[in-house]
């Protein structure tokens, strides 16, 4: 098996990696090995598979030896959106009880308007009202303008500000 897979490799250190990983394939699998077939045709045919399985493997990943490639990847620093959830969950303690509710239970958990007002035992323009004060009185704590946006990485923020009508937002 090594020879043939020094023949495929080119390369003795890649070669017994190839055998080794065969081993273990065949050996995880050896359930699948159908008795009084050829055991060795078995074998060379999970050593050609894993070897052009890593070869199609290896023509979809970017080489990057020197770092330049991942020199100019960028990421959004977290701290954008730890900063900006604490200054909303700020603003979001100083609503009134049933405005932090009727938020809570549509914009962060989801709830229909229908739902939360059954949780709340009120009707359901009630809760959409609560619900709308609320959000124009978060936007003016948070100094929200119409054409701001929201630089936020956190999403159950977003779903609690989003306005019925997008106007915040």
């Amino acid at each position: 098996m090594r020879a043939f897979a020094l023949s495929l490799t080119r390369n003795g250190a890649q070669a017994d990696d190839l055998v080794q990983d065969t081993v273990v394939k065949a050996w995880t699998n050896f359930d699948k090995f159908k008795p009084g077939t050829n055991l060795r045709a078995w074998l060379f045919t999970i050593l050609r598979n894993t070897f052009y399985s890593g070869r199609r493997k290896a023509q979809r990943e970017v080489a990057d030896v020197d770092g330049v490639f991942t020199a100019s990847l960028a990421e959004k620093p977290a701290h954008d959106g730890r900063l900006q959830m604490n200054d909303f969950l700020r603003a979001f303690a100083q609503l009134p009880d049933e405005q932090r509710e009727a938020l809570a239970l549509v914009g962060a958990s989801g709830f229909s308007y229908e739902e939360a007002a059954g949780m709340c035992g009120v009707a359901i323009g009630t809760i959409k009202s609560r619900a709308n004060r609320a959000r124009v009185r978060l936007a003016e704590l948070l100094e929200l303008e119409d054409q701001d946006g929201l630089g936020m990485t956190d999403e159950a923020t977003m779903a609690v500000l989003a306005a019925s009508g997008g106007s915040h937002l």
